[in-house]
């Protein structure tokens, strides 16, 4: 496969940012991050890739669920956030430099009858703000959520063919709305497909048969979502389609019976990861033993998971022409706000030294004891981080000409 003629770049050496935190001002300093950039194939879906470039996750809005209190399902839009999402949303994200969206939707809580039949009103509007995104010329990437347990997707053998109806389902009604939306639309098969409920819904054991199985049965899940989006024609024949591996995790797509789905046309498929890595700094509560609120990017033990799953990943990956998205990133507020920032720095650069983008995770918390992993402020449509969000343009990866 013919690989570019690319240049050693170096990561930018020194970057200093302003970060206003409630009335009091700020110096923060991003440590020094030094990469040379790894060659990358030459293919359309490395390309679609590089174009993606950073990106930033609708957390928490349309992948709410059971909100049964509600009345009207249209607002389990704003249930979790608070908020409903405006055009200036995209328009505040374009301007900060953002390429790509991730819009998580969870559809069970939509859907009735034998078919999986998806609310109208509700897949309209999932449609109206996708077409929000798309307004800004940004990438959109759309998949399936909270859909994950044995009523709709789990990937066992007992539940297989009941999990590939629902998947299909769902995906084929989802296709159809969208079939003549043009390639800055992306498919995303599941999120983060797991045993739930088992001693292996969050860390996959590669020795363990279940475990295999679960692979075995995941495979079958994403190749049923190509076979089903590409039937349904127009834009869909071609479209940019993500399936990531067990649980969407690094281990999930190295595991030896991880497999692409076929696909009857050439490079179109990407992998998708999610990694909050390492644990203990990017989602670990600080009131586990083990947790901590320092990272330092010259620190060998503080940066060795980083280092590897990005080797891993270009080596299994993109070295062979198969291109891969991080979903999902990020490290959670534990009053640290210099640690976080140097960790997205790292992080972003690594990654798109790697050839490989990133999607940070923002479910616009703020307060509170829960996970707070919020960056842009809904409500005021400002960024109560900016210093983390400088982090990330800074080293984002850089797009190819169009």
């Amino acid at each position: 496969m013919p690989i570019k003629n690319v240049l050693s770049v170096l990561f930018l050496a020194l970057l200093l940012i302003v970060c206003v935190s409630g009335n009091a001002s700020e110096a923060f300093t991003v440590a020094q991050v030094r990469f040379e950039q790894l060659e990358i194939p030459d293919n359309e879906a490395l390309d679609c890739t590089q174009k993606l470039s950073i990106g930033w996750n609708l957390g928490n809005t349309f992948d709410a669920v059971n909100c049964y209190w509600l009345t009207n399902k249209l607002d389990y839009e704003s249930a979790w956030v608070g908020v409903k999402t405006t055009p200036r949303l995209f328009e505040t994200l374009k301007e900060a430099g953002f390429t790509s969206v991730r819009i998580p939707v969870s559809w069970h809580n939509h859907v009735s009858g034998e078919n999986d039949t998806i609310d109208s009103d509700w897949l309209a509007r999932i449609k109206e703000v996708v077409g929000y995104a798309l307004d800004q010329g940004l990438y959109v990437i759309l998949n399936t959520h909270h859909d994950i347990g044995k009523e709709y997707i789990y990937p066992d053998e007992e539940h297989l063919e009941s999990s590939i109806f629902y998947l299909t389902n769902l995906w084929k009604q989802i296709a159809e709305e969208f079939r003549d939306v043009n390639d800055h639309l992306l498919f995303e098969s599941m999120n983060e497909p797991r045993l739930v409920g088992t001693n292996i819904e969050w860390w996959l054991d590669p020795r363990d048969p279940m475990s295999t199985e679960a692979v075995q049965c995941i495979n079958q899940l994403n190749q049923a979502f190509v076979d089903t989006v590409r039937l349904t024609g127009g834009e869909n024949a071609t479209r940019y389609l993500l399936v990531p591996g067990y649980n969407a995790s690094v281990e999930g797509v190295l595991h030896s019976r991880f497999e692409l789905p076929m696909d009857m046309v050439d490079n179109r498929l990407i992998v998708s990861v999610h990694a909050y890595t390492p644990y203990a700094f990017a989602l670990q509560d600080l009131s586990a033993s083990s947790s901590t609120n320092t990272f330092d990017p010259t620190s060998q033990k503080d940066c060795q998971g980083i280092n590897s799953l990005m080797k891993n990943l270009y080596s299994n990956f993109i070295r062979r022409g198969i291109p891969v998205v991080l979903g999902e990133f990020g490290a959670r507020d534990k009053n640290n706000l210099q640690a976080r920032a140097d960790y997205t720095a790292y992080y972003v650069a690594i990654a798109s030294a790697h050839g490989i983008p990133c999607f940070y995770w923002d479910n616009n918390a703020f307060t509170g004891n829960g996970v707070l992993l919020g960056l842009l402020d809904r409500k005021t449509n400002t960024f109560v981080y900016p210093d983390i969000l400088d982090s990330m343009m800074v080293y984002a990866l850089k797009q190819s000409a169009e």
